[in-house]
């Protein structure tokens, strides 16, 4: 058991990272009419997925069953996946590659979401020995 809430908390810290980041921090950027592009999409869309995997990660660590936590563990495989897929490739960002979205957004949501991917991988395996 503890060596599975290892992976849960880190996928819990960096999907708040994530869903907060997409809002604030790492926020793609708003044109000077105060109109939206595709790149405001996916920062609505990442913070969905965000907050999506931080309530399946929270569920992981509040599980006792191991069976129960495996099936969350691979229940984020795909939320991660399209966590990673979404900045750029299921919805577009600005053609600059200067701008906000792609200089920060895309490249820090990619690598907090690569790594959601590993850890829960990561967690599967520990729970599936249990």
């Amino acid at each position: 058991m503890k060596k599975t809430v290892i992976p849960a908390c880190v996928i819990l810290a960096l999907a708040l990272a994530a869903a907060i980041g997409s809002q604030s921090f790492l926020s793609p950027c708003v044109h000077e009419d105060g109109s939206f592009g595709a790149c405001h999409w996916a920062g609505r869309a990442l913070l969905g997925i965000g907050c999506v995997t931080a309530i399946l990660a929270a569920l992981a660590l509040a599980l006792r069953n191991a069976k129960a936590r495996l099936g969350v563990y691979l229940s984020l495989l795909p939320v991660t996946l399209l966590g990673i897929l979404t900045p750029g490739t299921l919805i577009d960002l600005c053609r600059m590659s200067t701008m906000r979205c792609r200089a920060a957004m895309q490249p820090a949501m990619i690598i907090l979401f690569a790594v959601m991917l590993v850890c829960a991988g990561v967690g599967a395996l520990l729970s599936a020995k249990e």
